[in-house]
């Protein structure tokens, strides 16, 4: 969901107590209060979500709304509505692990204090049991974590074009995989990265080999770095994966052009069977 374009009922913010009122609404067979807010038209306001937004619904088209970043939904009264009669609208904002609701009510602007932005708090939430495992704020707690901790293993390393790259450490906590890595850049030129790449490759290619690649993709990343002077590193988090004792996890870090520097490190699977457990709870 990296844009979206809802319609909605009305919007305003007006003093800081945006939340001092309830309303009482139907939902199924129980009656549920929603935090009421409001909104005036000459404002957009700013939902800030503590994970990424999975989906929306604003119930009105008088309202209209977008995510500028994943964790933050934007909305704001329709320009051509304001002639008219202005509703009331619920949005629903579902995060990975949450699900929240709010009475959105329009109030021209009265010169009091406007309220821009709402962060959603555990109290205004309903919690979701949809086995997606950990949410991308605990992904990175537990990243942060390993981070911190000296890195005292030297499980893998390669040498190339006066680089060193060494896998430090793979930890498993739940359903993923943390790997440690880091890269020391010996050269008197700076590293532009590209791109990390990560394939489940054949450990050995002949020539009468069917080379057989399977690329995998990160669920979280700690840093995004564009670039590096002398060190590199990062944690990269994945879901848990396994594949047969004659191929080898291929970590390819590709400098931008025209340089074009490639570094590979090869990950054995004993490496992955022998990683430190962390309990989550």
């Amino acid at each position: 969901m990296k844009s979206l374009i809802f319609a909605i009922a009305v919007t305003c913010v007006t003093s800081l107590n945006a939340f001092a009122q309830k309303v009482t609404v139907p939902n199924g067979l129980k009656m549920t209060e929603l935090p009421v807010v409001y909104l005036p038209d000459s404002l957009s306001l700013h939902f800030i979500s503590p994970e990424p937004i999975q989906y929306v619904d604003i119930s009105s088209k008088d309202i209209v709304g977008d995510l500028p970043v994943k964790n933050v939904l934007r909305i704001r009264y329709r320009t051509d509505s304001l002639k008219g009669y202005c509703r009331d609208a619920v949005v629903t904002i579902a995060g990975e692990k949450f699900l929240a609701q709010y009475h959105i009510e329009y109030s021209p602007s009265n010169g009091g204090a406007v309220q821009s932005e709402i962060e959603i708090s555990p109290s205004e939430t309903r919690p979701l049991d949809i086995g997606i495992g950990l949410s991308q704020p605990e992904l990175k707690k537990i990243a942060m974590e390993l981070f911190c901790r000296r890195p005292e293993q030297n499980l893998e390393q390669v040498k190339a074009y006066d680089m060193r790259a060494r896998l430090n450490h793979i930890y498993a906590a739940g359903d993923y995989l943390f790997l440690d890595i880091s890269y020391d850049n010996r050269s008197k030129l700076a590293y532009d990265i590209d791109e990390f790449r990560f394939k489940i490759d054949d450990r050995k290619v002949t020539k009468a080999t069917t080379v057989q690649s399977v690329e995998i993709k990160p669920e979280f990343v700690l840093f995004n770095a564009e670039s590096f002077a002398h060190h590199y590193r990062n944690i990269f988090v994945f879901k848990k994966f396994s594949f047969p004792g004659n191929k080898v996890l291929q970590i390819e870090l590709n400098e931008k052009q025209l340089s074009g520097r490639v570094v590979s490190l090869s990950i054995p699977y004993k490496d992955v069977l022998a990683a430190d457990i962390i309990p989550l709870y």
